[in-house]
């Protein structure tokens, strides 16, 4: 249902797979800034990398759905239904 949504909106696979790599390094960066801050504030920058960091996968899966949404569509297209 999501990924009919997204599709109907021109959300496409690979647009969520980039933004998944994307989330990726926006972690990778978050956590390098956390080492330079002080230790006062070190805990909080860890603790927002961490968050960042669990965007990856759930954009991954979603960008999977909405492959699957794009070649059950195609099927259906070239069947002639």
């Amino acid at each position: 249902m999501l990924e009919h949504a997204l599709h109907r909106a021109g959300v496409r696979s690979t647009h969520v797979h980039l933004v998944s790599m994307g989330a990726v390094g926006l972690c990778i960066g978050l956590w390098i800034r956390a080492k330079t801050v002080d230790q006062q504030e070190r805990g909080n920058a860890e603790r927002r990398a961490l968050f960042v960091g669990l965007w990856p996968p759930t954009l991954w899966l979603i960008g999977d759905s909405l492959r699957r949404e794009e070649l059950r569509l195609g099927r259906r297209l070239t069947s002639g239904d």
